[in-house]
Formats: structure tokens, C-alpha cells, sequence
């Protein structure tokens, strides 16, 4: 069975800082595109950032370029949002996905097959 477990959400002040993690387990996405949503109260759930499958490529919403850092570790079957200079509009639930088609990166939430439960961010001013 195919899992993706994402942890290290919180409530942090704003200016704070987080790492959220994704862990896979089931199969291998070594070779496969991986992403991260958000969804926020009231909001529909929009793309954050994704990864390639080498993490040579990288491709990142506006909103959150320059704060957000994504990457992977193969070998660990993980793939991680570093968040900065958080800010209280980043206050969503961040999910995890992960495409069996692609191997670059994706930002169609349609082109993922495989999706986390998500994990809390909290931000507050």
C-alpha cells in the first residue's frame, strides 16, 4: 500500500520558520515528480512547489518564491518544504503528491496520483 505521511507542521508566529516532510512508503518515487499543495480555510487547494525527479529542477507558485525551498532525498524516499519568513496567509494545510507518470516537475494537481493526508500550518501575526 502506498503512503505519503507528511509531518512538521505547527503554529509558529509569523517571520518563523518550518520544514515540512513527506516519507513515502509502498513503492519508490526515486524516479517520479513530486509537488506540494496548500489549502487554506474557505480556499480551494493550489499548487506550492515542485521537484523533479533528480531535484535538478524546481518550480515554485509566485506567492512563494524566495520563501520556500523544495527538495529530496531519494535514498530516503522524502521530499521536503523549508519554509521562511512565514507569513499569515501561508496558514493552510500542506499536502504532499507525487506523479507515477511525469519525471519532471508538475503543477497540475491532476497530474499527481499519489497524496498525502496533509499537515497543519498555523501562522499567527
Amino acid at each position: 500500500q502506498v503512503q505519503l505521511v507528511e509531518s512538521g507542521g505547527g503554529l509558529v508566529q509569523a517571520g518563523g520558520s518550518l520544514r515540512l516532510s513527506c516519507a513515502a512508503s509502498g513503492r519508490t518515487f526515486s524516479s517520479n515528480a513530486m509537488g506540494w499543495f496548500r489549502q487554506a480555510p474557505g480556499k480551494a487547494r493550489e499548487f506550492v512547489a515542485s521537484i523533479s525527479w533528480s531535484g535538478g529542477s524546481t518550480y515554485y507558485a509566485d506567492s512563494v518564491k524566495g520563501r520556500f525551498t523544495i527538495s529530496r532525498d531519494n535514498a530516503k524516499n522524502t521530499v521536503y518544504l523549508q519554509i521562511i519568513s512565514l507569513k499569515p496567509e501561508d496558514t493552510a494545510v500542506y499536502y504532499c503528491a507525487a506523479s507515477t507518470l511525469f519525471r519532471t516537475v508538475v503543477v497540475a494537481a491532476g497530474n499527481y496520483d499519489y497524496w498525502g493526508h496533509g499537515t497543519q500550518v498555523s501562522v499567527s501575526s
